[in-house]
């Protein structure tokens, strides 16, 4: 990390022991709570093993800094930004989401239960940075507390926010797989509640995420996608390490990114009256542009980040905004990602529809898509970004990493992860062949500059 950014895409993320220690976590925590001033701030953490030390050492920081702490204790993301929205002046999550378990991090979550701004992580940063923080007296340090409310509390908002009669009465049958996470603690009780038929796979919290790992992807998934088919199941979902992202597989077993889930909601909700913008990032389908476009619905795109998509869903009013990987934003429950919400829309959509999931999808646009990654320092992905964009004549974006527009309906995105020392490649086409071609000529472009960098 450099010396003067601690925030990446989603929060600060490290290893603790490693990269920091607890000094590090107490003075972000005075530094947070400096920020806040004097409220009532909300702390919960997820199933890491370091995650209870840190949530305790950032609660005496928040706490010298003058602030009360409630302590959710462990709970999903979306549920403590749920809470926080309702409830209290600010939140902190301690989660590294869906990177390996040796990581951990720290989100800062708004009275809105949104991640502050951008603009507001740099004030946070120069506080830490300055050591502008505020240390109390005795007599003015914050108490702390528990609220053990927040799982009740975002289950019963989760069914409130759908037409849970609709769902009950298509008696669903779906397999979840918590991944080991925390929405172990959640999703299952919220498709019981909708009346499904629920079938769960790793549903123990297991810090080490013994399971599959804390991603869910189509590769880490199989073993959901197998019990789909074995079980006669009408949907399958994984989710990460925090909950806040879920990725689908249809009844046929076949495991696919939040684009075409998104899409799928997105529809379903214009064609329910839902016709403020949908939102998502850069990194996703062209397939949201074409089917909007049927309605005359506005896209807009951001940065790839469930922030700046939330953050523009609040300056648009938009009801809903999704991202690639599985990050599903509906503003009428709180306008953060969360996979608990995106399954139960997604419930409602196949409640809503005599069709299966596979044919829900197979009236999407036909587009195939392709995504690697590639172990890079730190320090050198901006300079091979730089290097790939002087080196190529196409029509290039560049407001987060590098956008290549092949053609019409083909597009590679080349950048650096926000959280893990890697570039990430996506890249769609609706040819397979010009896919395959494009996702060679990238790899061969990020492959060469990195050993450039080795030899």
């Amino acid at each position: 990390m450099t010396n003067n950014k601690l925030f990446g895409t989603n929060g600060i993320r490290f290893i603790p022991g490693q990269q920091y220690g607890l000094d590090f976590i107490v003075n972000m925590g005075l530094s947070i709570g400096t920020f806040f001033d004097n409220s009532n701030i909300i702390v919960g953490f997820d199933g890491r093993h370091s995650s209870p030390s840190i949530s305790r050492a950032i609660s005496a920081g928040l706490m010298e800094s003058g602030n009360n702490v409630v302590s959710a204790n462990m709970v999903p993301t979306p549920g403590l930004q749920l809470i926080t929205k309702n409830s209290y002046d600010g939140g902190v999550m301690i989660t590294a989401s869906h990177n390996p378990s040796e990581y951990n991090g720290i989100k800062v979550v708004s009275s809105n239960g949104i991640e502050v701004s951008r603009s507001e992580e740099n004030i946070i940063e120069d506080i830490y940075f300055q050591k502008k923080y505020i240390r109390q007296n005795w007599e003015n340090v914050g108490s702390i507390s528990s609220d053990n409310s927040v799982i009740a509390n975002y289950v019963n908002s989760v069914i409130q926010n759908v037409d849970s009669l609709s769902i009950k009465k298509r008696k669903l049958k779906i397999v979840i797989d918590s991944g080991n996470g925390t929405q172990a603690l959640s999703a299952p009780l919220i498709s019981e509640s909708l009346g499904c038929d629920v079938i769960t796979v790793n549903n123990h919290i297991d810090g080490n995420f013994s399971g599959r790992g804390g991603e869910p992807t189509p590769d880490t998934l199989k073993f959901l996608s197998q019990s789909v088919v074995e079980n006669n199941a009408d949907i399958g979902v994984g989710y990460d390490g925090d909950g806040d992202r879920s990725i689908f597989c249809d009844e046929k077993g076949i495991v696919f990114w939040g684009d075409k889930s998104g899409t799928l909601v997105a529809e379903h909700l214009i064609k329910n009256g839902v016709n403020s913008p949908i939102v998502t990032t850069i990194a996703t389908s062209l397939i949201i542009e074409k089917v909007a476009s049927k309605y005359d619905i506005d896209v807009h795109r951001t940065k790839v980040g469930s922030v700046d998509v939330s953050h523009k869903m609040l300056e648009l009013n938009s009801k809903f905004g999704f991202e690639e990987n599985g990050g599903c934003l509906y503003s009428p429950h709180v306008a953060v990602r969360d996979g608990a919400m995106g399954t139960a829309l997604m419930l409602e959509l196949l409640s809503f529809s005599k069709n299966t999931l596979s044919e829900n999808l197979s009236t999407l646009p036909k587009f195939y898509q392709s995504k690697t990654k590639f172990s890079c320092p730190i320090d050198s992905r901006e300079s091979i970004i730089h290097d790939i964009a002087s080196s190529i004549s196409e029509e290039t974006d560049q407001t987060d990493g590098l956008k290549i527009h092949w053609s019409e309906n083909s597009w590679s995105l080349i950048r650096p992860s926000g959280t893990e020392p890697i570039i990430r490649l996506f890249s769609e086409s609706d040819s397979q062949s010009h896919l395959d071609l494009v996702m060679e000529k990238c790899s061969k472009l990020v492959t060469d500059l990195i050993n450039d960098l080795n030899s």
